[in-house]
């Protein structure tokens, strides 16, 4: 990749960590290991850690509980690689805050690809053309702030997600534009291969959540959109 990127790795089977710290050395990542909840929450304050990937089942402090810490405290895409397989499970992880949810056992080639995406997605962030200096953007009683991945309806103010923000910026940049399952997949994650169709649904419901549920309409079909 361009530049030389810091991932955590967050699990308790050191087998998986040094698979996965194979793949991705070889693509000039560097990794830093954590074996328990706790032992990841420190490197996160000792090192500048870029992405993080983290179990759920960790001895000290678990995945869930991890992320909710992460989540208030930093704006790194986060992923989820745990044995927890039922649908349930990963939707209280995405909702809770993660980027991607992978199932073990993986691919490790797949997982590497996925850790790519997200963090060329980081690495691309520019101010748009229709945001201001600022990089803030305005429709209606919204006012959507890059900077501080905030969002503003009235006097409510809501902390976004990164893939959320990503989201949020294309949709209110195209209010009444319907956008499809690819597009909104390339746009929230970098590559229209590594995401499914359940990790769209959650984030777009939590979307919903955020900003209510009657401004992102459901075009079946075709995709979602910002009602005008």
């Amino acid at each position: 990749m361009a530049k030389d990127f810091n991932v955590l790795i967050a699990d308790d089977e050191k087998e998986i960590i040094s698979v996965l710290r194979l793949f991705l050395e070889k693509e000039n990542i560097n990794v830093y290991e954590a074996y328990d909840g706790e032992m990841a929450y420190m490197v996160m304050q000792h090192y500048d850690i870029d992405l993080a990937i983290i179990d759920i089942m960790m001895p000290r402090m678990n995945g869930y509980e991890l992320l909710k810490k992460l989540r208030q405290e930093y704006e790194i895409p986060v992923m989820i690689i745990s044995a927890k397989v039922h649908l349930d499970d990963k939707v209280l992880g995405l909702e809770l805050g993660a980027d991607d949810y992978i199932t073990k056992p993986f691919e490790p080639l797949e997982v590497t690809a996925r850790v790519k995406a997200h963090l060329r997605r980081e690495s691309k962030k520019k101010p748009d053309e229709n945001t201001s200096e600022n990089n803030i953007i305005r429709h209606k009683d919204m006012i959507l702030d890059n900077d501080k991945c905030r969002l503003t309806i009235g006097e409510t103010v809501t902390d976004l997600t990164r893939t959320e923000l990503a989201l949020m910026n294309m949709l209110i940049q195209n209010p009444g534009r319907v956008f499809t399952r690819e597009q909104i997949f390339e746009c929230g994650w970098g590559d229209t291969i590594v995401v499914d169709d359940n990790t769209i649904r959650v984030t777009i419901s939590r979307l919903r959540d955020k900003i209510g549920n009657d401004r992102i309409k459901t075009i079946r079909g075709l995709g979602y959109r910002l009602e005008v």
